[in-house]
């Protein structure tokens, strides 16, 4: 009956499995290892302010609960989510309070810090730069980017992995002893859990947690996949529309067209619309990507881009994801050429440094008799009544501008047709020349 009357909280399976010590963190080997950057830094006895970087569930709280326990600090935290420049200054008013009362330094974690604007870091930086607090930030966000150069300047970045499967079956193994009673997982059930909490060891936890509370309300003895199916809520894979992750995998996706992998651009393709990327998002640059790499090489790329963004509008999803699908296996195979792209860049490039030249006055329009007057038109060639409707020899660009050579098409698909025909073309130009030199 005391049981009734008890209203401690129970702390979540991720909070009670929570590492003591440096030792009983699991994963992250490239940082904590024998002689690796964060060990040595827990060895050197010197404190030191860091941004840890890293996507969910790795371990940064954890990290940062350590360092202020290895070092004996006080421990503040606070979400950059909730707080402003007023807790900021009441952290620090503490912090001032421990060390002329205690003689103790504070470590200050902010999670989340990529949410504080520039005002916010800005007020952090001088107590950072005092030594007044030993700094510890936690972003899922690229520093570069989201930390302000000053503040990123005073702080060593570290950057964390998601758990791998031998670390998630490390971690199973130690809940499953202290914490689940040795409830039997089959194997295939284990692998089910471990593919949705997808690295992130705390999500990890909580469907363990759900999966054995489950069990018990159930009576179930064992926990195969059919009950995890049943049982559990599973989530999409973690895909943050905004953020790294999400530009991570569309460069992926993109890389993977231009490297001519089909199957490796599927893969990219549906785990980002497993992950709830907008499907009309990923057609605009399925048809970003026909321009850019397959290009003159083959024009029938932008053709079926084009088309399959529109079964996507007119289908919707499921079905309409089928033609995204299909439209990367056919980039993903056709010829490349970045020779239009290219080409686009480096006359965008000349432009804008470049005068505004004049048109020259062969090429210019000539409506009226005073144009006519003034040359305008004069000694234009009418392509078409040119032998193979090309005026050889004939020049477009501004005078006194020579022929860039921007567009060179590679030796690949249309355009190996279409360099001939550049040669020839070139061929007759020179020929046009030489008999105006000999008059």
């Amino acid at each position: 009956m005391a049981d009734l009357f008890n209203t401690a909280p129970i702390a979540p399976l991720a909070e009670a499995l929570r590492p003591a010590t440096l030792d009983d963190v699991i994963g992250q080997r490239h940082l904590l290892g024998p002689g690796k950057p964060l060990r040595l830094a827990f060895e050197s006895g010197r404190p030191h302010s860091m941004i840890l970087w890293g996507p969910p569930g790795v371990g940064k709280t954890t990290l940062a609960r350590l360092t202020a326990r290895a070092f004996d600090c006080s421990f503040i935290a606070m979400s950059a989510v909730f707080a402003g420049v007023k807790e900021i200054r009441a952290a620090m008013e503490e912090a001032q309070f421990t060390l002329d009362q205690h003689h103790r330094r504070t470590l200050l974690f902010v999670d989340e810090i990529h949410r504080f604007n520039k005002a916010q870091q800005d007020a952090l930086l001088p107590f950072v730069e005092s030594g007044l607090v030993t700094f510890i930030g936690a972003t899922t966000e690229n520093p570069s980017f989201e930390v302000n150069s000053a503040l990123l300047s005073r702080a060593q970045v570290y950057v964390l992995e998601s758990f791998n499967e031998d670390e998630m079956h490390e971690l199973f193994a130690r809940a499953q002893k202290s914490v689940l009673k040795d409830l039997p997982f089959e194997e295939a059930a284990l692998d089910t859990l471990i593919g949705y909490a997808d690295g992130d060891a705390r999500r990890f936890l909580n469907l363990l947690e759900q999966a054995a509370t489950a069990a018990g309300a159930m009576g179930v003895t064992q926990v195969d996949s059919k009950f995890v199916e049943n049982a559990l809520s599973m989530n999409a894979r973690r895909f943050d529309k905004g953020g790294d992750n999400f530009y991570d995998q569309i460069s992926a996706l993109h890389k993977s067209v231009r490297g001519s992998h089909p199957d490796a651009a599927l893969y990219w393709l549906t785990r980002m619309l497993d992950g709830g990327a907008d499907p009309k998002y990923l057609s605009r640059r399925i048809v970003r990507m026909a321009w850019e790499d397959i290009g003159l090489a083959d024009p029938r790329a932008m053709q079926i881009a084009n088309d399959a963004a529109l079964t996507y509008e007119r289908l919707g999803s499921p079905e309409g994801e089928l033609a995204l699908a299909q439209a990367v296996i056919y980039l993903s195979i056709a010829a490349k050429s970045n020779a239009g792209y290219m080409a686009y860049n480096q006359a965008v490039a000349f432009v804008k440094k470049d005068q505004s030249q004049p048109v020259p006055a062969h090429l210019r329009n000539a409506p009226t008799k005073l144009m006519k007057e003034l040359g305008y038109g004069h000694a234009y060639r009418y392509a078409h009544d040119e032998p193979n409707a090309y005026a050889a020899g004939e020049t477009y660009l501004p005078d006194g501008m020579n022929e860039p050579g921007w567009y060179r098409p590679v030796g690949r698909g249309l355009e190996t047709k279409i360099a001939d025909k550049l040669r020839d073309l070139s061929d007759l130009d020179r020929e046009a020349r030489q008999a105006r030199n000999k008059k």
